[in-house]
């Protein structure tokens, strides 16, 4: 009964997943079952959900980035004293070109055998090689090209030319195409070792946020081409533009002049914004209710595991030792060998599977927002050396000023006192907000989560003590206080 060395633990784990002694083999084969059908979602869900639908959000926006590496050439004239928004381009080689729109092709039509795998039009067997492999072939290609662009086709003395912002979409569409198909290998190798089956186990809400993603791409693409035209600026500066003007950063560096770029830019703006935003709470709403209960599982099992072995510790247990036999079991009115009643025990149990819940919840949120607060950290810091690099030989950047740009960027101020000039600078702020601004929302849902909650909560138990006493009394509703500002550790 007081078997604080933990003996009991393993027993009681065991009669929990293994059922009752003497129950027969397809019973405890059904119970294993169960306890694995329980699990495995969080163990197997981001290699047969996440990562299908990492790779079809993030495909399509390689595939952007691929099209603008090909719209215009990889290197422009600079001499001293140039203005580096007016350089003009050197044509690149017809190889060049040539490969590059092959490799465009390839990767489009790896998108397209993706998009009809996940919408079961083609089987999963022959649309994966097919993705895989045409996502591999289209990066290896855009870093042979640009490894070649960087070597060969140096134009000597070096200092008099710059690279485009096209050559820097063609380094991002290779990382981008690289991740992807690495994680769709994945997913493949797992579905041939029969982790899962052999379809992706995507909701309809996950297959809609990969047709919103390609939707609101070609709308800023098209944007870009149509306000190129009518404002006569660089596309890829319209690309910039765009990017600034939906995700409602607003630099002012660049804006519309003419009375119809500036009268286009009212249903431009509005339609954009608005899918912008339906993108983003579809991705929030996946990550944080698709992945909270996957998370809750493991979290769950393991605070359950914890909670055991400290009861075992204290010698506490007598009341999971399981009923093996249920006809001996006694009455809700009798008690049984540990003075409780059969209503009391069930009660006691139902409180503690309670505690436990609460507990790996609360766990879960502080993980969730742990994790979404490191990722803006790593954005936002490593983003800010980024473009003190990229801006330092134009505008003479320190580190502070590119960690003051990137705060103001992932906040959406905008304030535009200061504004990357450089290809480099603005290719990257395109790549760089599209992930690190979704991040920003998923933060501040987790902070909502978490710290908000803890403050309004925190703020209610001291208005009860206060000048809103509760039923439960003074002595109980300051004990809670003080369990939940040492986060249980205190009166638990």
């Amino acid at each position: 009964m007081n078997d604080a060395s933990g003996d009991k633990l393993d027993d009681h784990v065991k009669a929990e997943e293994d059922g009752a002694a003497g129950t027969q083999l397809p019973k405890e084969e059904e119970q294993e079952q169960d306890r694995q059908d329980h699990l495995d979602p969080s163990r197997w869900w981001f290699a047969s959900a996440a990562f299908p639908m990492i790779a079809g959000t993030l495909g399509p926006v390689a595939s952007a980035f691929s099209i603008c590496a090909l719209v215009r050439p990889w290197r422009q004239t600079y001499g001293p004293g140039a203005d580096i928004t007016n350089t003009p381009f050197i044509p690149d080689p017809r190889w060049l070109t040539i490969i590059n729109a092959v490799q465009l092709v390839i990767a489009l039509g790896a998108n397209f055998a993706l998009l009809l795998n996940m919408t079961r039009r083609l089987r999963f067997s022959i649309a994966q090689p097919v993705t895989i492999v045409g996502w591999y072939v289209s990066s290896v290609t855009l870093m042979a090209l640009t490894a070649t662009a960087a070597g060969p086709l140096v134009i000597e003395p070096q200092d008099r030319f710059v690279w485009s912002q096209a050559f820097y979409y063609g380094i991002y569409s290779a990382v981008l195409y690289f991740a992807v198909a690495s994680l769709m290998l994945v997913t493949f190798l797992g579905a041939q070792a029969g982790r899962y089956e052999k379809d992706f186990m995507l909701t309809p809400s996950q297959r809609t946020l990969m047709l919103q993603t390609i939707s609101f791409l070609i709308y800023i693409l098209l944007g870009s081409l149509v306000f190129s035209h009518i404002e006569n600026w660089n596309y890829l500066d319209a690309m910039y533009w765009a990017a600034v003007t939906l995700f409602t950063v607003g630099f002012g560096d660049i804006y519309p002049t003419t009375i119809l770029g500036r009268a286009l830019l009212f249903p431009y703006a509005l339609i954009g914004i608005i899918s912008l935003g339906l993108v983003i709470g579809s991705i929030r709403s996946l990550i944080l209710q698709r992945g909270k209960h996957r998370l809750d599982a493991r979290m769950m099992e393991r605070k359950r595991r914890k909670m055991l072995r400290r009861m075992t510790r204290k010698g506490e247990d007598d009341i999971l030792v399981p009923i093996r036999d249920e006809s001996k079991a006694p009455s809700l009115r009798s008690a049984d060998a540990t003075g409780l009643t059969e209503f009391e025990r069930r009660e006691q149990e139902f409180k503690l599977m309670r505690r436990i819940q609460h507990a790996a919840a609360r766990r879960r949120r502080w993980y969730a927002l742990a994790v979404s607060g490191s990722t803006w950290l790593v954005l936002w810091l490593v983003g800010a050396k980024v473009f003190q690099v990229a801006e330092n030989k134009y505008q003479g950047w320190t580190y502070f000023d590119g960690v003051y740009f990137a705060f103001v960027s992932l906040t959406t101020i905008g304030y535009g006192d200061i504004t990357p000039v450089s290809n480099a600078g603005r290719s990257f702020w395109v790549f760089w907000a599209f992930l690190a601004l979704p991040t920003t929302t998923v933060l501040i849902s987790n902070a909502g989560d978490t710290v908000v909650k803890f403050i309004r909560d925190t703020t209610d138990q001291i208005a009860t003590i206060t000048i809103l006493p509760g039923e439960r009394g003074f002595k109980k509703d300051f004990r809670m206080i003080l369990r939940k500002l040492s986060c249980g550790t205190l009166f638990d």
